[in-house]
């Protein structure tokens, strides 16, 4: 917990900070947007490309002539992947800069820290985060909050799947403790022993170890064919270096935001050697998809493949100008927010860029399908992305064939 001391300084600071970039205040003709992302931390290999992408769709946006009456301002901040720097940020955002919507926010904990400071300030929130909990009536009784990604439910769905075509019988989980990483394997677990039978262990271990080996001999002990991991890239790298130590030949089966080219390069070309991977995969055959990767290679210089995060902030500020072209001018952050599902779902012309749908909306109703998925929100506000199964192999990540849960 922040104590008063610490809170009154980091506002102070971020005051002096505020005043040093010249914010102004927010005028009629201007909505401002906080882009709070995880540029350093773990979510750092990823926070970097949603900020920009945030940025570049708020640019196609004002070279659009903006949206509702009114240009984009973003401000950015870096919630370092924890849920106490996230708070200050937000805190900042909302109380300083007077910005009406949080987007671009990562991690379930940062979302969970930080969505009762949009609920007082009544703004709207936008996040990646997978813990079921995010979009429940107790944490959202406002339904201001979209989760542009499925449930820790959704993802254990397509481990589950993975499993059963693979066709492993003993199935073990490993969880960093937290809510995404337990959403991850409870979602796996209630899937799996509806599809087949039970996981033989289950372990939650305490972040900022270094070295697990205890929990990992208590997983091994029970003998599974395959391990299926809730986890980060750097508490995976430890965890798979030990286990290659001891020699034994389990199957792993490891979130795709845990796994990446520093992972192999850490635990080595053996031990990552077939170590495979499901990860939630943008829509990469709609044409929403081909203009934000145009955007991504631009800034980032790579595929926008690569980050589906990326992805789904692109969308979060599309579906957001979108939302505040179809309330209108001088319209308020309640009448905008009743606009997110009605411009996102079906039914309604199919759009896929901001200008299309500015357009699109002077005849009726349109239907934004996204680059990170359909964009088509549920009851809670949640969406299905597909899912690819991929294994490592010679220092390369294989996509090995695509799942969809319906």
């Amino acid at each position: 917990m922040l104590n008063r001391r610490e809170v009154v300084a980091a506002m102070a600071s971020a005051t002096l900070f505020a005043s040093m970039r010249g914010v102004a205040a927010q005028s009629n003709d201007t909505f401002r947007i906080g882009a709070l992302n995880p540029i350093t931390g773990v979510g750092g290999a990823y926070g970097t490309g949603m900020q920009k992408m945030i940025l570049a769709a708020a640019e196609e946006v004002n070279a659009a002539g903006g949206a509702g009456g009114r240009k984009l301002e973003i401000l950015a901040e870096d919630d370092q992947s924890q849920p106490q720097a996230a708070v200050l940020a937000a805190k900042k955002l909302l109380e300083i800069d007077k910005v009406q919507a949080l987007i671009g926010i990562w991690s379930s904990g940062v979302a969970l820290a930080t969505i009762p400071l949009t609920n007082d300030a009544n703004a709207i929130f936008m996040t990646f985060g997978g813990a079921p909990e995010i979009t429940s009536p107790k944490v959202n009784p406002k339904k201001l909050v979209y989760r542009f990604n499925t449930t820790g439910d959704g993802f254990g769905r397509a481990f589950a799947e993975v499993c059963a075509r693979e066709g492993f019988k003993r199935p073990a989980t490993m969880a960093y403790n937290n809510a995404s990483g337990i959403g991850i394997v409870e979602g796996f677990k209630k899937a799996w022993e509806q599809k087949a039978d039970k996981v033989v262990e289950s372990v939650v271990y305490e972040p900022n170890q270094p070295s697990y080996r205890s929990e990992l001999q208590k997983v091994l002990a029970s003998k599974p064919d395959v391990i299926v991991m809730g986890s980060y890239v750097t508490d995976t790298t430890i965890i798979i270096r030990e286990w290659f130590e001891t020699g034994e030949t389990q199957k792993w089966l490891i979130p795709g935001h845990a796994v990446s080219a520093d992972l192999i390069k850490a635990a080595g070309p053996e031990a990552s050697e077939g170590l495979m991977v499901v990860n939630s995969i943008s829509n990469e055959a709609s044409t929403a998809f081909s203009i934000y990767d145009a955007a991504y290679r631009k800034a980032v210089q790579e595929s926008g493949a690569n980050n589906i995060m990326a992805a789904a902030a692109w969308d979060m500020l599309i579906v957001l100008a979108l939302a505040l072209e179809a309330a209108g001018p001088n319209a308020d952050i309640m009448a905008i927010n009743a606009k997110i599902k009605e411009i996102s779902n079906p039914p309604g012309k199919q759009v896929s860029s901001f200008a299309e749908g500015k357009e699109a909306l002077r005849s009726g109703k349109i239907n934004y399908e996204g680059a990170s998925s359909a964009i088509d929100f549920n009851e809670f506000s949640d969406v299905m992305p597909d899912f690819d199964f991929a294994v490592i192999s010679k220092g390369e990540i294989a996509r090995k064939y695509v799942i969809k849960i319906q």
